[in-house]
């Protein structure tokens, strides 16, 4: 009887985000002095205030990460991920309202898959979509995928190690000012071929899709 081969470490490949603060300060004072039978007089324009600086508040739909465990219905993981718990596993994180992310792994008979769902909050839209536009372009021969959030693209990539292939599927989102990151792969260890790429496209997008879904109702963990 031969023996099971031992799964390969497939690790997600996670970029942090990069928040980015955005503060602007204007402080006018200082009078326009002028000597006068031996007085000083202070001037100051109509538009200006010596005691009151002014700044720009910039608003934000999302102020913190919904919970990743719970963003993937039951039955979506069930078929895309089979065997695993429901439950996932959560990633720690430095700050859970900026950052969260959540895994699913198992095997079952010689295939293996892996999903992972990350949220990630920036401080503005503007930094949300900078930093979607720069992982689109280290991320190149993808695709967009129309109708995910404000802006979503898909790429998927086959790597051979030993023999063994596996194919990988990655989905990003933007979501006003937050992103949504999605990354699923497999590998069967019996003919050492991997999914094919159909399947590992659709089913990244079927979990973004449900993840963008959990995000805009407030999902939380």
């Amino acid at each position: 009887m031969r023996s099971l081969p031992l799964p390969l470490a497939l690790t997600a490949r996670l970029t942090p985000v990069a928040v980015l603060a955005c503060a602007g300060w204007a402080l006018t004072s200082g009078p326009d002095k002028s000597s006068a039978d031996g007085h000083r007089t202070a001037r100051q324009t109509p538009t200006q205030s010596a005691s009151a600086p002014s700044s720009t508040q910039v608003s934000k739909t999302y102020a913190a990460a919904p919970g990743p465990c719970t963003s993937v219905p039951t039955a979506t993981l069930a078929s895309l991920v089979p065997g695993a718990k429901a439950t996932g596993k959560e990633i720690p994180s430095t700050d859970v309202k900026l950052r969260r992310t959540c895994s699913w792994n198992a095997l079952k008979g010689y295939s293996y898959r892996w999903l992972d769902v990350s949220f990630e909050i920036t401080d503005s839209d503007q930094s949300a979509k900078k930093e979607y536009d720069q992982r689109v372009t280290e991320k190149g021969g993808g695709g967009p995928v129309p109708g995910l959030g404000d802006a979503g693209y898909s790429v998927v990539n086959l790597t051979t190690e030993d023999k063994q292939e596996t194919r990988e599927g990655v989905v990003m989102a933007r979501v006003s000012n937050a992103l949504v990151i999605v990354t699923y792969n497999g590998s069967d260890f019996d003919t050492k071929k991997a999914p094919d790429t159909d399947e590992i496209n659709k089913g990244a997008i079927q979990a973004a899709k449900a993840a963008v879904g959990a995000l805009q109702r407030g999902t939380s963990g």
